[in-house]
């Protein structure tokens, strides 16, 4: 018998705590691997190469608060800038107020979305439909395919915050995924039909010449309406992102407060089925030590069983996890979730606190058990 397939079965002896501390650490990974994917999407994954070279302008006292639309000019100005286009929240409400029928809605200038949105990869007869139409609209893949929406159909959106209802044509569709559960028209059908509303935006999307020019031009948009009645908030499209998950409350410390309770969930269970297990074996070490077997010896066989049991625990809990990602990024409701993705540095480091888990776990009542002579550990009644 070789020394892995002793540490195997000396690991299954007891099926049922095995599988039961099995099922406890995976679990236990499961959540961890999920906090770090939420992690990596919210504060270090960039997103596409093409949001780099984007800001949003908006008001700097709160969002809820318009900007002139001949800023949107004066923004066009600015070294560095390329192009500029206005977004106004609609909040429109689409057949009733349940929450699957919520979904974002911009009003913008389509003319323009598409060159400061080149990763929207419209089909170019699709796009031109669009720009057309002044009652056009350009939706998500996801959102067309969880309300059944196709090209050329006609939905109606009912103002909440605008006193009109939109009627609306499907005229193009978008795989992109930071456009995947929103719609898209165009604000001269607002700005027509609400007096109060026209020269009247939410926010201007500016796209800039290079990543280097994002922190001077979004200083130079500001300080060019630092004095006048309506003072400006430019920042990245990504720092502009996390303002939205900001308002969740404090969400780094909610991740790392969870994971460090999973890990200490880990060491619990772990450590306390390797001392079972290690408890009841003495006098089996006492007999491993009279056949030959050094201090060392036995301290890699107890610490390899519990790095295995650790290991498959944490298999099955990073393999739940990227089906339960993958599951929640590609479905219909995916919201803030979309095109998350467990990806390998992640599977790497939750595989590897899982072996360190099983590692300090089995460490200490390794040590002690491998630490006695071979008279008192025949003595031992376990």
């Amino acid at each position: 018998m070789t020394l892995t397939q002793f540490v195997a079965k000396q690991a299954f002896r007891n099926k049922r705590r095995t599988g039961m501390t099995i099922i406890s650490i995976g679990v236990s990974l499961l959540l961890l691997t999920l906090m770090m994917t939420v992690w990596r999407a919210f504060y270090i994954d960039q997103g596409a190469p093409e949001a780099a070279l984007r800001v949003v302008t908006r008001h700097r006292v709160s969002l809820a608060f318009f900007l002139p639309g001949s800023y949107r000019n004066k923004i066009r100005s600015v070294p560095g800038v390329v192009n500029v286009v206005p977004m106004s929240w609609f909040g429109g409400q689409y057949k009733d107020d349940k929450p699957e029928n919520f979904f974002a809605q911009f009003g913008t200038d389509p003319a323009e979305a598409v060159k400061v949105y080149g990763e929207w990869n419209i089909p170019p007869e699709q796009q031109q439909a669009w720009i057309r139409d002044r009652a056009g609209a350009l939706v998500g893949k996801k959102l067309a395919e969880k309300h059944g929406w196709k090209i050329g159909d006609k939905i109606i959106l009912k103002g909440t915050i605008f006193p009109v209802d939109l009627n609306l044509t499907i005229r193009a569709i978008t795989d992109a995924d930071d456009a995947a559960d929103a719609l898209y028209f165009n604000y001269s059908y607002v700005e027509e039909a609400v007096g109060w509303a026209k020269g009247q935006d939410g926010m201007f999307a500016v796209r800039v010449d290079s990543a280097d020019d994002v922190p001077v031009v979004s200083k130079a948009i500001d300080d060019m309406f630092r004095n006048s009645p309506t003072p400006t908030k430019t920042e990245s499209e990504k720092a502009f992102q996390l303002g939205f998950i900001a308002m969740m409350g404090n969400v780094k410390a909610f991740i790392l407060g969870i994971s460090m309770a999973v890990v200490f969930a880990i060491l619990l269970v772990s450590g306390n089925t390797m001392a079972m297990s290690i408890r009841e074996r003495i006098r089996e070490v006492a007999v491993l030590k009279t056949m030959g077997f050094t201090r060392r010896d036995v301290l890699t066989l107890f610490i390899g069983e519990g790095v295995a049991v650790s290991l498959i625990g944490g298999l099955a809990g990073v393999a739940l996890a990227n089906v339960l990602v993958h599951g929640v990024a590609n479905s219909p409701a995916g919201g803030m979730m979309r095109g998350l993705s467990v990806t390998p540095g992640t599977l790497v480091v939750a595989l590897t606190v899982a072996a360190f888990v099983g590692l300090v776990s089995a460490f200490v009542p390794a040590y002690r058990a491998s630490d006695l002579g071979i008279a008192e550990g025949l003595r031992h009644l376990g």
